[in-house]
């Protein structure tokens, strides 16, 4: 079996099978297969797709690539979350504290940024000291003492996904349903979940920019994780603007605290509580959805999840100073607050050209092995649908240097969008899928 050959049929339209998907992906994580193979093949599986066999086969090949966990010693049941990447989302920092706070265990693998979306690992960084490289046995021995773990991929854990994840951020197939599903779901099935939430982004600061594409998406992902035994609903969650207000590694971990200390952004706090509260009712901890949202409301107000989530900085080897104290978090060197120039309405925000921004001023990776700077990001100060009167704040820009401020502050006023009449609120969600 030749790899120029899966590459030609695949890039002819033609169906891979089991025997050619195990083959590449079992090559790949051995080395043998180089990166420029690969991400042609990435290519032509993104332009010409796979079916649902085919995808179910890539995801079963990048779930066995290495060890699958499983966990009925440590926990009889873990629940696991998973959102397909926005801007602004720092969503895990919130939901999985407080579900592992109700005695629900969540050990969760995480992926650094793709693109202008950025990634969860690359948030809690920002703490110095913390690991997001546990060893499968780290991985199983702190879930066992305190009910929760947020790492990346260690190295024989869904391996294949490992590698594949880096190569798609800086080879443009980041948005295919495929590859997409199948990247999640190896990693859920490798970690030992036994229920997942999935939160599909939808709009122009999501990969899937439809609602059709990301009800495919998430109805892939839904049927592949019954096929597999597990517990699986997704939700439909709007991305045309940034989720909250910082878009930024530590600019967004600050926002996270504030939620968790229950004085976050609202449209923020009300996307946590309700994929935190699918997520206990999901595990079995509540019998209807309205109980889960009174639990998840009394964990954050009681205290009980921002002890979970220090327990968390602790357990991986964080300063907790940083989060107790998020002041001490080093700011970017040059910080600019633009106003409305005049009265109206914010009628659109393309949350992708905000994403761009933060990539811009250094809080992403334009290709693999880049460094971030957990300083730099951007605050939106309002959100679609409010009234602005001129001089009122619309953004705040932290950058490192006078040429990038300029240059965000320009992308971003370019990215929005203003009107003379009232203009409706985005929803949230869109839709619930079991």
């Amino acid at each position: 079996m030749r790899m120029v050959e899966l590459i030609e049929k695949k890039r002819d339209g033609g169906t891979l099978t089991t025997d050619e998907i195990n083959y590449f992906i079992q090559e790949y994580t051995d080395g043998t297969i180089p990166d420029y193979q690969v991400s042609a093949l990435l290519m032509a599986i993104l332009l010409r797709g796979m079916d649902d066999r085919e995808t179910g086969d890539l995801t079963l090949a990048m779930a066995y690539s290495g060890e699958v966990l499983d966990l009925k010693d440590i926990a009889p049941f873990v629940v696991d979350k998973h959102s397909t990447g926005g801007v602004g989302d720092k969503v895990s920092l919130v939901v999985i504290p407080v579900v592992a706070a109700r005695g629900l265990p969540v050990g969760k693998m995480s992926g650094r940024g793709l693109g202008f979306s950025g990634g969860t690992l690359d948030k809690l960084e920002s703490v110095p000291g913390f690991r997001a490289d546990l060893s499968v046995a780290e991985f199983k021995a702190q879930l066992a003492r305190i009910g929760i773990v947020l790492t990346g991929q260690s190295a024989n854990l869904a391996p294949a996904d490992g590698k594949l994840y880096a190569l798609r951020d800086v080879t443009g197939t980041v948005p295919s349903t495929p590859l997409i599903t199948s990247s999640v779901m190896s990693k859920k099935i490798a970690g030992g979940a036994d229920a997942i939430l999935l939160d599909v982004k939808v709009g122009s600061g999501a990969f899937m920019k439809t609602l059709d594409s990301a009800r495919a998406l998430a109805e892939g992902m839904v049927r592949i994780g019954a096929t597999l035994g597990r517990k699986v609903t997704a939700l439909l969650s709007d991305m045309n603007q940034p989720l909250g207000c910082a878009v930024g590694n530590s600019l967004e971990v600050r926002e996270a605290i504030d939620v968790l200390h229950g004085h976050g952004p609202q449209d923020f706090d009300e996307h946590c509580l309700i994929v935190a509260a699918e997520m206990l009712y999901l595990g079995g901890k509540a019998d209807t959805l309205e109980a889960a949202r009174t639990q998840v409301t009394e964990t954050i107000a009681s205290g009980q999840a921002w002890e979970k989530f220090r327990q968390l900085i602790i357990a991986q080897g964080g300063d907790v100073r940083y989060v107790d104290e998020p002041e001490r978090f080093p700011q970017a060197p040059l910080i600019e607050t633009v106003t409305a120039s005049q009265d109206g309405y914010l009628a659109e925000v393309r949350a992708d050209e905000i994403g761009m921004v933060a990539l811009g001023l250094g809080g992403g990776r334009e290709k693999k092995g880049d460094i971030i700077d957990h300083r730099v990001g951007i605050v939106m100060h309002c959100k679609v649908g409010d009234q602005i009167e001129a001089n009122a704040p619309l953004f705040t820009i932290h950058a490192t240097d006078a040429a990038r401020r300029d240059e965000a502050v320009r992308r971003t006023l370019r990215a929005l969008t203003f009107a003379s009449d009232p203009v409706e609120p985005l929803p949230l969600f869109y839709a619930r899928i079991t």
